[in-house]
């Protein structure tokens, strides 16, 4: 078996990043790898402006009690004229500074009647004005490639006046599903038969990653079924995520399909609980990554093994998400099984972890109600209060 560090990165430098690049509109986007750094073309402020609501004025005009006649009304969006000495100039907040001032006093130390304003605490120079570009010069980068794009990152291209963005293609992710009891949700299900979560879950996986599910298959327990999937998925996706049928069970076929496709599995067996059997091989170009087909298990090595490559082939500049330390709830007692335990917990409100009281990789309903994962060392058990490696979903599955 590997131990989990190896084969987490073992997948993550399986396959290089996506080739070819694509211009999208700013407005569609979200979500997408940015493909190129980008460069500052404006100073951000382009002019120097009023910070908040006021009056422009010369710091040596503006003692306390002096009445100044206001020369002009200048809104955001207008040409200021230049403040004359011993005037003011009413401003709002993003208008333009006039040539000639050199503070903005704000309008609750101010007061206006007839055309006059007396200012009872006058600004100090430079108050209240934000600077040419002092949020970003000309020539900066604004971003670095690999980054995926956010609101934050949409707005700070807009500022610059760009309509459009260079990205890296979606990343097409095939699925394919196997077993003879299982059944699509919203069909008739014997009593041996169970309904698929699989398949939905790891597409909507996949989808939370920015990737488009480009195929999604279902095959029985069937050589050939298994074969033409396979070599279907291979074809029109970039990436393939089989799950189920990768243990050592009379009817587990995958193994033996995928090596009469001419692929070689390059993975086997991983030291973690849930997720042992897990096995990566390449069809032509495409990597396949068989996952385990119990749910929770399949759940765990996707945000933790899958996610990785997947980030890779995308291009983002980061494939490791932030692994945070706290605090476990209680310890936890488990069997000596030589492998390091994942654990699903919920980091509540107190900052510590706690574990779902059923950790069985059967119990499906403990994935909604967990917020990450635990990791616990193997063959060590921990006391109330042990810090222990936090995986958290909000990182790892996006």
């Amino acid at each position: 078996m590997l131990a989990f560090e190896d084969a987490q990165r073992y997948l993550a430098d399986y396959a290089p990043p996506l080739t070819g690049t694509e211009t999208v509109r700013l407005d569609e986007a979200a979500g997408r790898v940015l493909a190129r750094a980008l460069t500052a073309a404006l100073d951000m402020p382009p002019a120097d402006n009023s910070a908040m609501d006021g009056y422009a004025v010369r710091c040596a005009d503006a003692a306390p009690g002096v009445a100044l006649p206001v020369q002009q009304r200048c809104y955001a969006g207008q040409a200021p004229e230049a403040l004359l000495p011993g005037q003011a100039i009413r401003l709002f907040t993003g208008s333009l500074l006039p040539d000639g001032a050199d503070a903005v006093a704000m309008q609750e130390d101010a007061e206006e009647a007839d055309g006059m304003v007396t200012i009872s605490r006058p600004p100090l120079p430079g108050q209240h004005i934000r600077r040419r570009g002092e949020d970003v010069a000309a020539g900066a980068i604004l971003l670095e490639a690999g980054c995926v794009l956010g609101p934050g990152h949409i707005a700070l291209l807009a500022s610059q006046g760009m309509a459009e963005v260079p990205v890296f293609p979606r990343l097409k992710v095939g699925i394919l599903t196997s077993g003879d009891e299982l059944v699509a949700p919203g069909e008739a299900r014997a009593p041996q038969q169970i309904y698929n979560s699989n398949g939905a879950m790891l597409a909507a996986l996949a989808a939370g990653m920015g990737a488009r599910v480009a195929a999604r298959r279902h095959a029985r327990d069937v050589e050939d079924e298994l074969r033409q999937a396979f070599a279907e998925l291979a074809r029109e996706c970039d990436l393939v995520l089989s799950v189920g049928g990768v243990s050592v069970g009379e009817r587990d076929l995958v193994k033996p399909v995928l090596a009469g496709l001419g692929a070689e599995l390059d993975l086997w067996k991983v030291r973690m609980k849930p997720g042992k059997p897990v096995a990566l091989a390449r069809l032509g170009a495409t990597p396949v990554v068989c996952l385990p087909g119990n749910p929770v298990s399949a759940y765990v090595v996707f945000a933790l093994l899958v996610t990785p490559l997947m980030r890779r082939m995308q291009g983002r500049g980061e494939c490791f998400p932030p692994v945070g330390q706290l605090p476990l709830a209680s310890g936890a007692q488990r069997k000596d099984c030589g492998r390091e335990d994942f654990l699903r917990v919920r980091l509540e409100s107190d900052a510590r972890l706690h574990p779902h009281g059923r950790q069985a990789a059967g119990i499906i309903s403990a994935l909604p109600g967990s917020s990450g994962l635990a990791r616990l060392p193997a063959d060590r058990q921990l006391a109330d209060g042990d810090r222990v490696a936090y995986y958290d979903w909000r990182h790892w599955l996006a």
